[in-house]
């Protein structure tokens, strides 16, 4: 061997040297790595097919990226802030069946229950928690029967990780869900803080080193839990925003609707003394560039006859239809206008008005055509148009409330579009006194004048969305009698000259302040 070589022996000991110290390192700073819980989230998810003309969401781009977050950490967890089972298109026909199934492709882990869970009727809504391979949860939607949670749902959950760490879970609803959608009489929705300060030190003393809330509350609202109760991170929906706050030292997150968007959330945790010590997040959009996973074949396969069905055309349109959810909320509309004027003349009533939030696409149409699945997402719930009578001084009650608004719901699905009134408000002025002058067909209204008008029976019939107001008003067209929204929709398009409808924002409803 020559003088200058090295043994072979010499390289397999330099190796093991090298070797050893390079673990000792690498060992040194795992040890010293914090142990990471990822949280994967979105809200009010309404259909499983891409939105925004195939552009934005989808569900089976969420399976894709579920994949790539359990690839760069296995502790993960996939959350839905409620909202899912309706309203939409396809649960007319399906009854939220169809979510199900797209969930459980997905793999999702957890949903609370939204508001909108509950226009689906009780014994449906069960099948569906049945049919479910991941857990729903209310803590504070109450089976008075019972005096228990609905539907023998956890209180809460405590998911458990390698290295001992352990992250409670509650999911609460809020109150308003008793307006805002059909839930059942023998329910109803307990004080999310009342709940929160009861079972959040019970998660403690089980050992829980985090609290996450997953909520379907106002933004407000998810502030005042916040002061409750001690939260880590808490996950919401309900608004269809992205919105990022704070309250009380503790972060709350929400996307936007039908998956445009996933909320990416690390919560960060000391591995020796098992305290959380930071949380980083990150919205990631959902683009028509992520691919989609090819196991989601099966749910498309299933209802692609319905969905072939709902992309038939019905009209066009040759101006840009307004359904969004904001300004169907707080302002005029063309689309609020066209549908309470089609209501109107279908029922030959002097009184068009459905409630801003019954327009549910939350959408701007471009000029051009308007699919049957396009009606149907401006209008989903399918309810019956009725016919009452009512007095001028009801009809100013009516439109008092309609105009309401409080810190927690700024934007209240009980704005009137309207049709054959106009009236304007001034929201500085006490409450009982906001409308400042309203008319129908021009005249001032008369307090003890009979007028008729036509909306949904869910505003008569349930008081929804607090028009209790309009219980016991004379029915001129019952329900059973009734067309459905949709209907008088599609037909009032059809019946355009050419098909074709040009609505406009006219000065009917007046924001003074």
């Amino acid at each position: 061997m020559n003088k200058h070589q090295k043994s072979p022996k010499y390289f397999l000991v330099l190796f093991s040297l090298i070797f050893v110290f390079t673990v000792g390192i690498f060992g040194q700073e795992n040890a010293d790595a914090p142990i990471k819980v990822t949280f994967l989230h979105v809200n009010d998810v309404y259909q499983f097919a891409p939105v925004d003309g195939g552009t934005r969401g989808g569900l089976a781009r969420l399976i894709t990226l579920k994949k790539e977050a359990l690839r760069e950490n296995p502790n993960t967890i996939f959350t839905l802030g409620g909202d899912t089972l309706s309203p939409s298109v396809e649960t007319l026909t399906y009854k939220g069946a169809q979510m199900i199934d797209a969930w459980n492709a997905v793999g999702i882990d957890y949903a609370v229950f939204g508001n909108h869970e509950f226009d689906v009727k009780t014994p449906v809504l069960l099948e569906r928690i049945k049919e479910s391979k991941f857990k729903w949860l209310g803590a504070n939607v109450i089976d008075k029967a019972t005096n228990g949670i609905f539907a023998e749902t956890p209180k809460y959950v405590i998911e458990e990780f390698p290295g001992g760490i352990k992250v409670g879970i509650i999911g609460l609803l809020l109150p308003q869900a008793k307006e805002t959608s059909s839930m059942a009489d023998n329910l109803t929705v307990a004080d999310f803080c009342e709940t929160a300060k009861k079972y959040v030190p019970e998660m403690k003393k089980e050992g829980a080193n985090a609290i996450v809330g997953l909520t379907h509350l106002f933004m407000a609202q998810d502030k005042m839990l916040a002061q409750c109760a001690d939260f880590n991170l808490m996950l919401g929906g309900h608004e269809h925003s992205i919105l990022e706050s704070s309250s009380n030292g503790t972060p709350f997150l929400k996307m936007t609707a039908d998956a445009r968007e996933l909320g990416k959330f690390n919560l960060n945790f000391n591995r020796q003394t098992k305290k959380l010590e930071s949380i980083d997040w990150e919205i990631i959009p959902v683009t028509d560039k992520i691919a989609d996973a090819p196991e989601f074949a099966s749910v498309f396969d299933k209802y692609k006859d319905l969905l072939m069905k709902l992309a038939e055309p019905v009209g066009r349109t040759s101006v840009m239809l307004d359904a969004g959810s904001n300004s169907n909320r707080t302002q005029e509309t063309n689309v609020g206008n066209f549908i309470a004027d089609a209501f109107r003349n279908a029922t030959k009533s002097d009184i068009g008005f459905l409630n801003g939030g019954s327009i549910r696409a939350d959408l701007t149409y471009n000029p051009g055509t308007i699919t049957k699945r396009d009606v149907l997402s401006m209008l989903p719930f399918n309810n019956p148009v009725v016919k009452i009578e009512i007095s001028g001084k009801v009809l100013r009650e009516v439109l008092e409330h309609g105009v309401a608004r409080s810190a927690e719901d700024p934007e209240p699905g009980r704005f009137p579009q309207v049709s054959g009134v106009t009236y304007k408000f001034d929201t500085s002025k006490a409450a009982g006194s906001r409308i400042v002058d309203a008319m129908v067909g021009g005249v001032p209204i008369d307090d003890a004048k009979i007028y008729t008008l036509a909306t949904s029976s869910f505003l008569v019939l349930n008081g929804g969305d607090g028009y209790t107001m309009f219980k016991g008003a004379k029915l001129l067209i019952k329900p059973e009698d009734a067309q459905k929204d949709a209907e008088i929709l599609e037909m009032a398009i059809v019946n355009s000259p050419d098909k074709t409808i040009s609505p406009k924002v006219e000065g009917r409803t007046v924001r003074i302040k």
